[in-house]
């Protein structure tokens, strides 16, 4: 899926696409054009598609935005939590190594 994909049905979705679509299927089932276990049907086939979609959208972005991270040289939230563990048991260790010196 190409970003262009991934933008044009993020929009769709931020326009309120899912809804309109909704009205549709109730307005062909009022009209006779569909059953209601047809337009029951549609509903959950375009609820399924439309939730794996929202998941795709937000795996790509999330790959995106660790590659556009990873270019610009920019540490991950993990590469932080890890230095700072490292911190803390440093910190601990001069500490220990201070109040030994003192001894």
């Amino acid at each position: 899926m190409t970003i262009n994909e991934l933008l044009h049905k993020a929009l769709m979705a931020g326009l309120g696409v899912p809804e309109k679509i909704g009205e549709i299927i109730d307005e062909l089932v009022k009209k006779g054009e569909l059953s209601e276990s047809q337009g029951a049907r549609l509903v959950k086939e375009y609820t399924e598609k439309a939730g794996k979609t929202g998941e795709e959208i937000n795996k790509a972005v999330s790959e995106l935005v660790s590659k556009a991270l990873e270019k610009m040289n920019i540490p991950a939230r993990d590469d932080f939590e890890k230095l700072n563990r490292k911190v803390t048991a440093l910190s601990a260790r001069i500490k220990k190594l201070e109040e030994s010196a003192k001894e």
